[in-house]
This record gives C-alpha cells, structure tokens and sequence, in this order.
C-alpha cells in the first residue's frame, strides 16, 4: 500500500476501517418512508445508507439504486417504506476489518458503501471515498483545502 504521510495520518498508513473518519453516519429505520429516504439520500450526497429495527439491529441496506427499481416498477415511494424498498442481504464490516479487506468486498459486490458494525450495531458507513482517501494516506481535511 503506497501512501501519503501527514498530520493525523498513522504511522504505515490507515490499516482498518476503525482508523478512518467516515463521511456516511446515515442510518434509517425501517418503518420510514421511502420518499424521505430517496430525499435524504439526494440532500446528503449519498449513495446508501444501511436500515436497521427498532432495537438498532442491522436488517438492510438501502441505496439509490434500490429506489431508482422501484421506481422503475411504477411503485409510489410516498406509500412504502425503507424495508419494502431495501436489500435484505447483510453485508457489513466491523471496525477491525482491515482496509484492504474492505476494499475487496466492497469490489466484489460492487457496493458504493459498506455498513460497519461497533459494538454489534451498524452505526456508520464507510463509502469508496473514505477507503480511497485512506489508502493514499489523506485525511478528510483534504475536501476542506480543495474548496
């Protein structure tokens, strides 16, 4: 792994998911509606967030993709919710997945975020953004200076 060094950047680079600084802390319910969520999503900039129950378990993840289909099928997004519209499959990592681990899985099932796992719950998520700013070794200051 070749990377940057700088302030706040560990020592041989960001090794796990836990060392990064996620960009995606969505997380919805449910029972919300599906319309509220495709304008979260829009409003945020991001591409999906994961659905979880009312005790806070991961059951789903929701993304634009998922509503752009059910769209397609001509289905009224006002009258569903995030669990009508969600992939029920739980692809999650925790923050002790390694970076390179994280990359992979996020390749192979060509997700555009991966759902991490503290303390058995889903809190965040991590996107391609994070995991490519980490392995060249930039902090999130980096859109900070860019703008």
């Amino acid at each position: 792994m070749t990377t940057l060094t700088g302030p706040g950047v560990p020592m041989g680079g960001f090794k796990t998911v836990g060392q990064l600084r996620a960009t995606n802390d969505l997380v919805f319910r449910r029972d919300q509606n599906a319309m509220g969520v495709a304008v979260e999503l829009l409003a945020t900039h991001t591409p999906g967030a994961p659905i979880v129950d009312e005790q806070g378990v991961f059951v789903g993840f929701i993304s634009e993709f998922d509503i752009l289909r059910a769209l397609e099928a001509k289905k009224d997004l006002n009258r569903l919710t995030a669990e009508d519209v969600m992939v029920k499959e739980h692809i999650a990592v925790t923050e002790e997945t390694s970076v390179d681990e994280a990359v992979k899985i996020m390749e192979d099932k060509r997700l555009l975020s991966l759902p991490v796992k503290k303390n058995g719950k889903v809190s965040y998520s991590i996107t391609r953004h994070d995991l490519l700013r980490a392995w060249i070794g930039l902090g999130v200051s980096i859109e900070d200076d860019a703008g």
